[in-house]
């Protein structure tokens, strides 16, 4: 490799603390003497910018997920095949987190392809929890939550399909944000679903994500103020979203209802009707459907002379060459995903608009994830909940999937912690989720503040 050091299971370069985190597959020559230093309180977003003169996000950390191209870094999304990809220049919304003064220190590690929520990868390791490192980080933006929860960045992009920024956020107790669909610019990205995907920011606080949002939207970033919870109604739906949850996730939850209505909420029990089935019939049919032709745009454009079928051959990891098995049988046919784009998906939407609409709603509260971090070992495919074995991918996504698949914004929140149970108790995060209608972002952004607030 010519520039920096890959990061592996074995080889790090790092301070020994982190050794076993595997948050990083790249990381930047001059970074790794500074690695062992926490970045805790070397950059404070403040709205003073425009005063001094100095750029937004001057002296902030940044890591960037390894599907979002860094010029002179290797994009490997985490597969052998593409290891030795280094593109010649940033995607956009890199470009503007470095105009705006921020710092690009590394790639994150991630689950393979960003297929999977655990970001347990066979080729750079798996990433761990920093709360607990038998645990895994979630997914696919394992190593960029991991990295922020470590304290080694302030802040970084992930991507989200149907979760992968929210969740690891959720599991490692930062803050993870997914915008309206369209809001950022996705050009040197490895997409899995135009249609759905969107580069995700990640911070320690609202106030850090909304300063990431403000530059890679392309506003401005002063005068950012948190919103007034007094008045505030926000849907608390049950059906779906409350099913089958771990105890102290819904006692989180009703924490926050409490915390929110003493802050002068008004919290409306209201379901999204029939948002289970009506989201099915949107969520795989069209990632499946649309991942051969984004996977085969972007090999071309790596100038690899790379083959879709190749690329296939030479995933490690088995969850995945599954899903990719699927798409290279195109499971999905052409009749069924124009159904699923155009008449499911416009459902999906309209179920939402009047949910907002209809009953004044300005944001949905819900538990991100249904039950904590779970230890790394045997929980790929299954984990236990509530003394029941439950698919691990569908359990973890199964919250954030719905806002993903309408293209709304939602933001995920720390919420406290979780004690795990059957060996020494480990406090684990868990987290809610604030959604809002499409085009909200920075109103949701301003009223997480305003709940991050009231929670802590």
């Amino acid at each position: 490799m010519q520039h920096g050091t890959v990061i592996g299971p074995r080889e790090h370069g790092v301070h020994p603390r982190w050794r076993e985190l595997n948050a990083f597959t790249y990381l930047d020559p001059g970074f790794e003497a500074e690695i062992g230093q926490s970045a805790a309180g070397e950059w404070a977003t403040t709205d003073t910018s425009a005063a001094t003169g100095a750029p937004p996000l001057a002296g902030c950390r940044i890591a960037v997920k390894d599907n979002i191209e860094v010029a002179g870094m290797p994009c490997t999304l985490a597969t052998p095949t593409l290891r030795n990809y280094i593109p010649v220049r940033d995607a956009t919304a890199v470009a503007r987190l470095r105009g705006a003064g921020a710092r690009i220190v590394g790639k994150a590690n991630m689950h393979e392809l960003a297929y999977g929520i655990t970001s347990n990868n066979p080729t750079f390791g798996p990433v761990r929890n920093v709360h607990d490192l038998s645990c895994f980080a979630g997914g696919s933006s394992g190593g960029t939550a991991a990295a922020i929860a470590a304290g080694l960045v302030h802040a970084g992009l992930g991507t989200d399909t149907g979760g992968s920024s929210r969740i690891p956020a959720a599991l490692c107790g930062i803050v993870g944000f997914r915008p309206t669909v369209g809001r950022y610019p996705m050009d040197g990205v490895a997409l899995l679903s135009p249609t759905r995907d969107v580069i995700g920011p990640m911070g320690r606080t609202v106030r850090d994500v909304a300063a990431l949002d403000a530059v890679l939207a392309g506003i401005p970033s002063t005068g950012f103020d948190a919103g007034d919870l007094r008045g505030l109604k926000i849907g608390v739906p049950q059906e779906h979203f409350q099913e089958n949850l771990h105890p102290d996730v819904f006692r989180a939850l009703q924490r926050t209802v409490a915390a929110l209505r003493d802050a002068g909420a008004t919290l409306v029990s209201a379901d999204v009707k029939d948002i289970a089935a009506v989201n099915a019939a949107v969520s795989f049919p069209v990632v499946l459907h649309e991942t051969r032709k984004a996977m085969e745009t972007y090999l071309r454009h790596t100038g690899m002379n790379l083959t879709l079928a190749r690329l296939h051959d030479g995933i490690a990891s088995a969850d995945v060459k599954e899903i990719l098995d699927q798409v290279m049988a195109d499971a999905v046919p052409e009749h069924v995903y124009r159904q699923a784009l155009t008449v499911a998906r416009p459902q999906l939407q309209r179920l939402y608009e009047d949910y907002f609409g209809l009953l004044g709603i300005e944001v949905v509260l819900l538990p991100t994830t249904p039950l904590p971090a779970q230890p790394i070992d045997g929980s790929e495919r299954f984990i236990t909940l509530n003394g029941a074995a439950v698919p691990t991918f569908a359990t973890f996504i199964r919250n954030t999937d719905p806002a993903s698949n309408a293209g709304i914004p939602g933001i995920s929140l720390p919420a406290g912690f979780s004690a795990r149970q059957g060996r020494e108790p480990t406090a684990l995060p868990v987290a809610i989720e604030l959604d809002g209608p499409a085009g909200s972002d920075r109103r949701l952004l301003a009223i997480a503040a305003a709940v991050e607030a009231a929670l802590s």
